[in-house]
């Protein structure tokens, strides 16, 4: 098995690559590498000497090697092209990908593990306030999302095909279920979810059934 897949299996963006992996019907082998406070195995040398950036995923391919999830998802679509998971045509492929960007870019790093944990610990929040900040930074994102997938009017965010937009969404509904954000305001957005959901590939993927969970 030539792909590696160095993960945290509540990582959503670990998620968004093995959805990608699944999708395209690659078989892959994760290595587990823990964020959890106290044990924290992506901040030890043998794991900085191989990712110096210290975060989950990472993923090696024969001699390929790169992190961060956006890179890795433009990799395996450009080494493993069917089934395309971007549009042919050069508006919708940036369409696709800009809605990747704002989900990747603008909501997943003001919500993710370290942003928390220094809100805690620097910010003296409690758990009321984290709530509200991701609850705040979430429905931002889920808002733009939403129109968009209304507009396309498919079981996809883009219609009627999967793409990298799905792959980015899902692990995004899955943090704000975990949280408990409300989504009572972007019905489009949980329909598209349920229908990912009920697909093998995106069943696999969910974090409960990653070989690290807890």
């Amino acid at each position: 098995m030539a792909i590696k897949l160095y993960s945290y299996w509540r990582s959503s963006a670990a998620y968004r690559v093995r959805l990608a992996l699944n999708l395209k019907g690659l078989e892959y082998e994760t290595v587990s590498v823990s964020l959890l406070p106290g044990v924290a195995e992506h901040r030890q040398e043998a794991y900085r000497a191989r990712n110096p950036q210290m975060l989950v995923p990472f993923l090696e391919d024969e001699d390929f090697s790169s992190s961060q999830s956006m890179a890795i998802l433009e990799y395996l679509e450009e080494a493993y092209p069917t089934p395309e998971l971007l549009p042919e045509s050069q508006q919708e492929c940036a369409d696709v990908r800009s809605f990747c960007n704002s989900i990747c870019c603008d909501v997943h790093p003001l919500n993710n593990l370290r942003v928390q944990l220094y809100l805690k610990r620097e910010m003296h929040a409690d758990d009321t306030d984290l709530h509200a900040w991701m609850t705040h930074w979430m429905h931002e994102g889920f808002r733009s999302a939403e129109l968009t997938a209304v507009t396309h009017d498919g079981p996809f965010v883009f219609g009627e095909s999967v793409t990298l937009a799905d792959t980015c969404l899902i692990p995004q509904l899955y943090n704000a279920h975990r949280f408990d954000i409300p989504l009572d305001d972007f019905p489009t957005l949980v329909a598209v979810e349920a229908h990912c959901l009920g697909l093998p590939e995106f069943d696999a993927a969910v974090p409960e059934k990653q070989p690290d969970a807890d």
